[in-house]
């Protein structure tokens, strides 16, 4: 090896080892920065023929698991949609109540009431506490209804927000990516973790899948096979506001905004992340829940109704819907958040002992009957004992069992359907609503402590392995200064023998 190879190859090598130390003080400086991912500067040997001629330096190289990041966006996407769900569902878990104060108590205090009542006719006292609890069981009805729609205009107005931070992600992304495209600032590593922190947070609104392709390409899928296109200078989703209402509703013909990318309407294919759990909690999770308690409302009012005691009105004060008609497009639509005592019975209590209406009576329906009398028997008993018997329980009349609560044609289009079946009695009916729309809540707590769980988890292994360890970039600092040592020592020989081989011509 001649002197001139032996000082190129230790130039080299310090070389080299300058561009390993400022990598290596550049991660040990962004060991706590969020989205930053340890560097290493990848060396070749070059050979001339048989002979070493150096080393040869490359771009920085990212400490990188694609499949480690893809499952760990995918756990960004679960948790940030569970916690949603969470959110917007303790809002109604809360109006139900606790125990005590749910819409079954509220019932089943009525009940007692009514039972109280039988015994002592003529009480007014025992009249006002029944007419006090029929306004709190409605009132709790109104809580309920007011709580779902404050949660649908909450999951509105979450996919309004959630569309803008997608959109500025999404440009964020192509930004990037055309950045790589280009090689643009030679630093291709950092643009990669910021590209990276981008999409993660795109998969939290929406969950994406990246792929990633040679020369800094990448193609973004969302969950249902939806293609992102990359476009750095426009938005690719667009909705709108909008204030919602019990009977509102998404796609054809409806008043509530649809999703689209591009123009085109992809509001049934979102799924994941905070914008997916929105849309499902908006159209399909919430309207049944409205649904469910106006049902409730419906049957309770129509079934005292048809024994005779008009006990429960729409906001007009003197009607009622007829649960027997489809829930869609009819007067059930919202009627929890309306339901109200009549004014004749706020007015006058005694109503609740002698009947507010005369029935005919009708086959496979409740019997005919006839109100007390102006001046009739304080002891009037008839209309008490069809309440108790028949609108608390589950016949209309002796052998007649009421037709069956709805739990299928429920939402404003009436595609939706409860998840259980209706139990005969509206106190029970009333236990599975609370139950199923508390466990609902329930269920996204676990999910959301589970993803958060998986994902600490993850994290945790990626930052093992991806991550900055200062203890060990510190040990490769020293490693990397004893070999500037070992070159200079190079340098110096070699300066030594020109010295030497100088001297002799000399």
């Amino acid at each position: 090896m001649s002197l001139d190879s032996a000082l190129l190859i230790a130039r080299s090598g310090l070389a080299a080892v300058q561009r390993g130390l400022a990598q290596a003080s550049q991660n040990v400086a962004n060991a706590d920065t969020p989205g930053y991912t340890r560097k290493t500067v990848p060396q070749q040997a070059v050979t001339v023929g048989d002979s070493p001629a150096g080393l040869r330096s490359a771009e920085a190289a990212r400490a990188v698991d694609a499949a480690l990041l893809a499952r760990l966006d995918a756990s960004r996407a679960g948790s940030a949609a569970a916690a949603l769900r969470e959110t917007l569902l303790t809002g109604i878990e809360q109006a139900h109540g606790d125990s005590g104060q749910t819409l079954a108590d509220g019932l089943a205090d009525l009940h007692t009431r009514f039972l109280a009542l039988r015994a002592a006719p003529a009480d007014a006292g025992k009249q006002q506490a029944a007419a006090a609890a029929a306004e709190t069981l409605a009132g709790r009805l109104n809580g309920v209804s007011q709580a779902i729609g404050t949660a649908r205009q909450q999951a509105q107005d979450a996919i309004v927000a959630e569309v803008k931070t997608a959109n500025a992600a999404l440009r964020e992304v192509a930004t990037l990516t055309l950045a790589l495209q280009r090689g643009a600032d030679g630093d291709a590593a950092a643009l990669e973790d910021r590209r990276d922190a981008a999409i993660a947070t795109l998969s939290e609104s929406l969950g994406v899948q990246a792929v990633k392709r040679a020369g800094g390409d990448l193609l973004l899928v969302a969950k249902g096979g939806i293609v992102l296109p990359l476009d750095p200078g426009r938005d690719q989703f667009s909705t709108a506001e909008a204030a919602v209402q019990p009977a509102s509703l998404s796609g054809a013909g409806g008043t509530l905004p649809g999703v689209t990318l591009n123009g085109l309407d992809i509001t049934g294919q979102v799924s994941g992340g905070r914008l997916g759990e929105a849309i499902a909690l908006r159209d399909r999770t919430l309207p049944r829940y409205q649904a469910e308690a106006d049902v409730l409302a419906s049957n309770l009012a129509a079934r005292l109704d048809g024994e005779g005691l008009r006990l429960f009105t729409d906001a007009d004060g003197t009607s009622l819907p007829d649960p027997a008609q489809p829930y869609a497009g009819g007067a059930q639509v919202g009627f929890a958040g309306r339901i109200r005592v009549n004014p004749a019975i706020a007015a006058n209590p005694a109503l609740l002992r002698d009947g507010t209406r005369a029935v005919a009576g009708s086959a496979g329906g409740p019997t005919a009957f006839v109100p007390n009398p102006a001046g009739g028997p304080a002891g009037f008993t008839t209309l008490l004992d069809r309440v108790l018997d028949f609108a608390f329980g589950a016949e209309a009349a002796a052998g007649q069992p009421w037709p069956g609560i709805a739990t299928a044609g429920l939402g404003p289009d009436g595609t939706l359907a409860s998840p259980f079946t209706a139990p005969a009695t509206l106190e029970s009916y009333a236990g599975r609503i609370t139950a199923a729309q508390a466990g609902d809540r329930a269920a996204a707590t676990v999910a959301k402590d589970q993803a958060t769980a998986l994902g600490a988890a993850l994290e945790a292994r990626f930052g093992r392995q991806s991550g900055v360890d200062t203890d060990a970039e510190m040990a490769g600092i020293v490693a990397l200064q004893n070999a500037y040592a070992a070159n200079a020592k190079v340098l110096g020989t070699v300066q030594a023998l020109f010295d030497t081989l100088l001297g002799a011509v000399r």
